[in-house]
């Protein structure tokens, strides 16, 4: 850690909830999920229906391990209730509405009230903070601003910490690199592949990425590796911190990373229960709750949430937990190694694009641009897939030629899947304005 790090992180004024032993958090989150649990009995009728049918009641909660015996909720319930009947709150108590964009069904719809807004705030600003942003600097939001939680999100969670916020949203590139020169930001919030997306065009436009003012980058709302990181700190001269969060949750700041540790994000329990289950096993029960350390699924349930409370929400993000470090009451999330429903079956083989991120990072010749093609070829039922990956600009076609075969070959031992790969010209490939859609899954449709 630096010298700067330092004197970044040591004169953080922590919330009081930040500093309290594991023991205090655990009757804090207890009180909290009791409540939430019969308020949401009680106010939403999807929950009193799936209690009902599993013979559970509020009352029956009287330990924090109780809660593995009641249901989980999903996307899909959330579709089912389309648009408001998750809400535990009269409309007029809705501060704010936000909702998914819908592009793989019904979108899912979520509520605010004012308290929701204030509480979320505090959390976005209290993961900023852990970030090594401070008051007072000027914080570029790249975030889309509308229904997607992002923008809006992380705007209020800087102004909150007493930042000022330039709001310029997702894509204008060029605008971005401007406003980037002009204002002089102290920190970036954005996606991991669209601040890269910045970075090359810097390059293209003559512009060093290391010679701007940014110091800090909080980047989430898609999973990345830490040779992501190294790529991002090392092309940018900046401290990379991830922020997690998923809209049916809250948003933004559900959980920060420490800037001095940077090993994972610390989960704020002190609004959210994580737990973590077998991905792929849908039993409900104490006994399905996996202990920490073991990789499955994130499951969350809300504890202060009032418009939208959420019990047991099956996120689909692959993880663990660990002990708190920066924040040790608080349990971190190690890195999302993927979305259970992201995950290509290849030939038998479970994959995910983190993993050829990963892989990918450590050839100096290859560059952090990739996609990855499923086809099927006609005559064969088996699928193939494809690596379609940017060489560096100073490579060479027969040195690309040279990495494109380690790359397979590292694909073959890690992931234990045969695959083409293809290394493409620098700038051939689709660039992010946001998220980054990796997969193209081009095999006919059944």
């Amino acid at each position: 850690m630096t010298q700067e790090t330092v004197a970044a992180t040591s004169d953080a004024v922590l919330d009081r909830e930040e500093t309290i032993s594991r023991d205090e958090l655990e009757a804090l989150q207890l009180s909290r999920l009791q409540h939430t649990v019969a308020y949401a009995y009680d106010r939403v009728p999807l929950y009193k229906r799936k209690f009902d049918e599993a013979g559970i009641h509020p009352t029956d909660l009287r330990e924090l391990a109780d809660l593995g015996k009641f249901p989980f909720t999903t996307k899909e319930d959330l579709r089912l209730e389309y648009p408001f009947g998750m809400f535990a709150v009269p409309q007029h108590e809705v501060a704010r509405i936000h909702a998914s964009s819908g592009t793989t069904g019904r979108a899912t719809v979520v509520g605010y009230t004012k308290k929701d807004l204030a509480d979320w705030a505090k959390l976005v600003a209290r993961s900023l903070r852990a970030s090594g942003v401070r008051p007072g600097m000027k914080v570029h939001n790249a975030y889309g601003y509308g229904l997607f939680t992002g923008g809006l999100g992380a705007h209020a969670g800087a102004e909150a910490l007493g930042c000022t916020v330039i709001p310029i949203s997702g894509g204008q590139t060029e605008r971005q690199i401007t406003l980037i020169q002009d204002f002089k930001p102290d920190a970036i919030l954005a996606t991991p592949t669209y601040l890269l997306t910045i970075a090359d065009a810097m390059v293209k436009q003559g512009i060093d990425p290391a010679s701007t003012s940014l110091k800090y980058a909080v980047l989430g709302a898609e999973p990345w590796t830490e040779e992501m990181r190294h790529e991002l700190e090392v092309t940018m001269n900046l401290k990379a911190c991830d922020i997690y969060g998923l809209s049916e949750v809250m948003g933004p700041g559900v959980a920060g990373e420490a800037v001095e540790t940077q090993d994972g994000s610390h989960i704020w329990e002190d609004h959210f229960r994580p737990e973590i289950v077998d991905a792929f096993n849908p039993a409900v029960g104490v006994d399905s709750v996996l202990g920490d350390g073991e990789h499955g699924e994130l499951v969350f349930t809300s504890l202060t949430k009032e418009a939208l409370p959420i019990i047991r929400y099956r996120t689909k993000d692959l993880t663990r937990l660990l002990p708190g470090t920066a924040r040790p009451a608080h349990r971190r999330m190690g890195r999302i190694t993927g979305r259970s429903d992201d995950m290509i079956i290849l030939r038998g083989v479970n994959l995910f694009p983190s993993q050829i991120e990963e892989i990918a990072l450590r050839i100096p010749e290859l560059s952090p641009h990739f996609q990855l093609e499923l086809t099927r070829p006609e005559g064969t039922r088996m699928d193939q897939l494809t690596v379609k990956i940017e060489r560096r600009d100073a490579v060479t076609v027969e040195g690309a030629a040279a990495a494109a075969k380690v790359l397979q070959q590292q694909i073959k031992i890690h992931v234990g899947s045969s695959c083409t790969v293809d290394v493409v010209e620098p700038g051939s490939l689709e660039r992010s304005n946001g998220k980054l859609r990796r997969i193209y899954d081009l095999r006919p449709k059944a």
